[in-house]
């Protein structure tokens, strides 16, 4: 098996649809956009029940920032365009009356490259994931208004369950390759199982150094605010799909919903064996 590290979800779906990958670890919600595009995609293990992205306003640049209207005509960093942490600021600037249009939205990854952009001014807000936000949160260097880390910040900000992360592949893909599928599906159930009682020593133990931003105290500190937002057991969460329908369809008005059926975006088949096998 080979990995494709990409900076975002809408780079690796990308990559999904050009053939250079079978499977990919991407927001559920792709699935939904690809299907009113006449594709099929469908997800067969779900890995977080909420997105883990926050929104946090930069104390440097926007220090006298009162509202979401104070947003307007500055810089926001996502993760990239048309990604999941777009998704979220999107759906916040929506939720306050503030048009997409009125700020500039700059991609700056998920790493080191994010941080250094807020700190050097480059952009005036940052939505995005872990360990990238509890860093600048440290420091008092943004100021959260938006928070997807847990499920209660999900439910406010989505208005039910947000399914995130899964893995995903073409139906058709599923459809013939059900040993690969079940195969990825055992890997992911049994490490979620394995998330839920590791502490902070075994953490450090699988999670590259790179990853931790040079912190690895900041690291264990950010998993225990995301912990929560995992999947228990790779199953689709009860209502998840409605709510990122009706998401999607708030944000993109070009999408018919009577397009989208919504029991052809995912399967619990491959978790719920997988769930059954190692008793998650």
């Amino acid at each position: 098996m080979q990995l494709a590290d990409h900076a975002g979800g809408a780079l690796a779906l990308q990559a999904l649809l050009a053939g250079e990958c079978d499977v990919m670890a991407g927001a559920y919600e792709h699935t939904l956009l690809q299907q009113a595009q006449g594709r099929a995609l469908q997800s067969f293990v779900v890995l977080g029940r909420a997105p883990q992205i926050a929104l946090g306003i930069s104390m440097k640049t926007l220090a006298h920032w009162q509202s979401a209207a104070d947003l307007r005509g500055h810089r926001v960093g996502v993760s990239v365009p048309e990604s999941s942490t777009h998704m979220v600021l999107r759906r916040y600037l929506r939720e306050h009356g503030v048009p997409e249009g009125a700020v500039h939205v700059v991609g700056v990854g998920t790493s080191h490259r994010a941080v250094e952009a807020l700190r050097a001014g480059e952009i005036d807000a940052l939505s995005n994931v872990e360990p990238v936000i509890s860093l600048l949160e440290a420091r008092s260097e943004v100021r959260i208004v938006a928070d997807t880390r847990s499920l209660k910040g999900t439910v406010a900000l989505f208005g039910g369950p947000m399914p995130a992360a899964c893995l995903y592949a073409d139906a058709g893909f599923v459809r013939t390759h059900p040993g690969t599928c079940q195969a990825l599906a055992h890997g992911t159930v049994r490490a979620l199982k394995w998330l839920r009682t590791a502490g902070p020593s075994d953490l450090m133990q699988v999670v590259p150094r790179a990853d931790q931003l040079g912190d690895a105290g900041l690291f264990v500190a950010a998993f225990q605010k995301v912990s929560e937002a995992f999947a228990p057991d790779g199953l689709m969460p009860e209502g998840g799909p409605a709510t990122a329908l009706r998401a999607m369809l708030e944000l993109r008005g070009d999408i018919a919903p009577e397009r989208i059926d919504l029991s052809r975006s995912y399967t619990d088949r491959f978790a719920l064996a997988a769930k059954q096998r190692f008793k998650a």
